[in-house]
């Protein structure tokens, strides 16, 4: 049985939970077959909307759940909004986010491409951001290889899909998408141009 269990420290403010995070892998497995059908049995989504969920942080993908159960509850008004993930998470419970989450984790992200063209300057704005406009660089919150941190609650983005990271960065930007820590992403995102998004996108699906 493999189990991923974090002290209450290090989750609280982080997920917003009030007990320690203690998912069981094994039961994720056996609980996640409802969410093969977008996100493939692996994490390792083959729709490219959707996110790849392998080897994600257990702590953001829990609290990605919890605010998905929130914005149910609450009509969008709190939480993260999607209407899809409201059919998906109504029915689980605490333990059942969590060992999802400990399952997706687990599992091991499929890599990805990054088009020639995007290379140099999505490097760029990657890692040095843009100065005159006020957008920080990506590298200083997820790292040099996008594997962002656990501890500061900055998910995994290398490999990703780059249709979902485009139309994530979008609801971002329009402020649809209002879960962030502290708005950090929305405050990013309303500073970048469609071209800005584009790059980016294309940009993660190889990086690492």
């Amino acid at each position: 049985m493999k189990k991923i269990i974090l002290p209450l420290a290090l989750l609280f403010g982080l997920v917003g939970t009030a007990h320690a995070f203690d998912g069981d892998a094994e039961a994720g497995k056996a609980k996640s077959a409802t969410c093969a059908a977008c996100h493939g049995p692996d994490g390792n989504s083959v729709v490219t909307i959707y996110p790849k969920l392998a080897g994600q942080h257990a702590e953001y993908l829990y609290k990605q759940l919890t605010d998905y159960k929130l914005g149910m509850t609450t009509g969008g008004k709190e939480g993260r909004a999607n209407a899809i993930m409201y059919g998906m998470v109504a029915a689980l419970s605490d333990q059942d986010m969590q060992d999802l989450a400990a399952y997706f984790s687990s599992q091991r992200i499929t890599s990805g491409t990054t088009p020639e063209e995007v290379i140099e300057v999505g490097q760029k704005l990657y890692r040095g951001g843009d100065a005159d406009r006020g957008i920080p660089a990506c590298i200083a919150c997820h790292g040099p290889r996008g594997a962002g941190t656990s501890l500061a609650g900055f998910p995994r983005i290398g490999f990703q899909n780059a249709d979902y990271v485009k139309a994530t960065l979008q609801e971002f930007r329009a402020g649809t998408r209002a879960n962030d820590m502290n708005g950090m992403m929305r405050d990013v995102a309303k500073k970048l141009t469609d071209d800005d998004i584009k790059i980016l996108s294309q940009y993660l699906g190889g990086l690492h």
